[in-house]
């Protein structure tokens, strides 16, 4: 669309950011500062470090249903009861009264910013059976003050949010720059100041703040303006869906961009030569309950068992926000990717309502997440522990060899329930049996010529760490063959 209007966009920064790069232009000092953004439509909160050359931002949280036009919304209705308690009369169906009130109750709030009461007139309102109506009321900023008081508090919500997010209190906060029509009302000015114990830096005008910051980030990429350093953040986490239908993130959110993470990921079956990438994007733990960014295949990995190939899977984010998701296999250097503009991620509305989601279901979410890890680990301790019997099955003990069998077979009977407790406690009984059996087979092997090594090490030891991957091995069964799935 800018394009076709003849104009290229060389970056894309958020309202906030923009404001505390107007204001870290100016301020040549090592800061922590909060960006209180209460506009027409949206609430804004970031927190961000400004030094001599770096404007980073560390956190942004928000609420994309509270805004001036949601304070208008409470005066509106006030006038309207006022007029009804005097009158009579329902002007909410009329809507050429309506507009007129809309107009009048926006005005009375600006003027109560600097006034303490401003009077609503309204003549020829409208007309009754006894001649036409005007509407005539005083106001007063107290008034105000107490029918919008509680959208006010509303917005310490998000605040005390980000601040978690940033992992700071108010205390480490050296300034706090305010943006937006709405916050010359004395009472978010207040409310502000008292949330934080300290003044506000009232020197940047909230309406231009925003443009400046922009203009700024315009010089510094045409080269006008130079040594300024602009880090912006990812709103939410970034992931892939994995074995289990679950969501396992690569990138969190609130991570600085622009920013680079990669990691390695295996089959989840035998002779597996494809897999798809799901790219999600959400706080959830399960797939289903994020947002779907893309797909695509990679094909023509080398048949192996599963675990052995190895996928990596490299998530790139630019300073624009765009991400390019590439999947390549080692084996063969084949390599797929995707890449993911801005324009189809979420709107704020959406992330706002995915985190809010995210904190609503975080039991739920738990307990499910519980369930799928112990599923995976008991499916890999089963196709572990069969493939040690199939491979050595001559050295293990009949005995032993039944006891085992008997235990793979309990927990196959239990891994699909929903009892979390027996499959646990099957796969125990199982990885305990397994590791008796290895731990014997290797005390046998020590009186044969040419053997070696600690008694207990080795089988045993692997087949107890099951669904567990140590540090710097490929995640073995993660990605599912999109053929299994269907």
């Amino acid at each position: 669309m800018m394009q076709i209007a003849g104009l290229k966009v060389l970056r894309i920064i958020n309202e906030p950011t923009a404001a505390a790069l107007a204001y870290g232009f100016d301020k040549k000092k090592n800061q922590k500062i909060a960006v209180y953004d209460l506009g027409g439509g949206t609430f804004d909160i970031s927190i961000l470090e400004v030094s001599e050359d770096i404007v980073q931002v560390l956190s942004t949280n928000g609420d994309t249903h509270l805004g001036g036009d949601d304070f208008d919304q409470v005066l509106i209705k006030w006038i309207l009861d006022e007029f009804k308690k005097d009158q009579g009369i329902d002007l909410a169906k009329d809507n050429l009264a309506l507009q007129r009130i809309k107009e009048a109750a926006e005005k009375a709030k600006i003027e109560l910013s600097t006034a303490q009461e401003t009077e609503i007139n309204q003549p020829f309102i409208t007309s009754g059976v006894d001649g036409p109506k005007h509407l005539v009321m005083k106001l007063s900023r107290a008034k105000m003050e107490e029918l919008v008081g509680d959208l006010v508090q509303e917005t310490l919500g998000p605040v005390r949010k980000a601040l978690e997010d940033a992992k700071m209190t108010t205390q480490n906060i050296d300034e706090i720059v305010m943006v937006g029509g709405m916050t010359r009302m004395p009472l978010v000015i207040k409310t502000v100041e008292e949330f934080f114990g300290k003044k506000l830096n009232l020197t940047v005008n909230p309406d231009e703040v925003v443009a400046v910051g922009a203009a700024v980030q315009g010089g510094v990429l045409q080269g006008d303006v130079k040594d300024v350093l602009l880090l912006d953040v990812t709103p939410l986490s970034l992931g892939i869906e994995t074995m289990g239908s679950v969501m396992t993130t690569l990138i969190a959110r609130n991570t600085t961009i622009p920013t680079s993470k990669s990691q390695v990921f295996s089959t989840a079956a035998d002779s597996q030569t494809s897999v798809e990438i799901h790219v999600l994007q959400g706080e959830r733990p399960m797939a289903a309950d994020n947002k779907d960014l893309g797909r695509f295949i990679l094909s023509g990995i080398p048949a192996a068992p599963r675990g052995v190939p190895q996928v990596e899977v490299k998530f790139d984010i630019d300073a624009n926000g765009i991400l390019n998701v590439s999947a390549t296999d080692k084996a063969t250097n084949k390599a797929q990717n995707i890449t993911i503009t801005a324009s189809s991620g979420l709107s704020k509305e959406e992330v706002e309502k995915m985190k809010k989601e995210a904190e609503l279901h975080a039991d739920e979410d738990k307990k499910k997440q519980e369930a799928i890890e112990a599923k995976n680990i008991a499916d890999s301790m089963i196709y572990t522990t069969e493939k040690m019997i199939k491979e050595n099955g001559d050295k293990v003990k009949d005995d032993d060899k039944k006891s085992i069998e008997e235990k793979v077979e309990a927990l196959k009977k239990v891994k699909d329930g929903t009892d979390l407790e027996a499959i646990k406690k099957s796969t125990e009984d199982l990885s305990q049996t397994v590791q008796k059996v290895g731990a014997a087979m290797y005390s046998a092997a020590q009186g044969a010529p040419g053997a070696g090594g600690p008694a207990g090490a080795g089988a045993g030891d692997a087949a107890s760490n099951a669904g567990e991957p140590k540090k710097d091995e490929p995640v073995e069964g993660e990605i599912v063959d999109e053929k299994t799935k269907e």
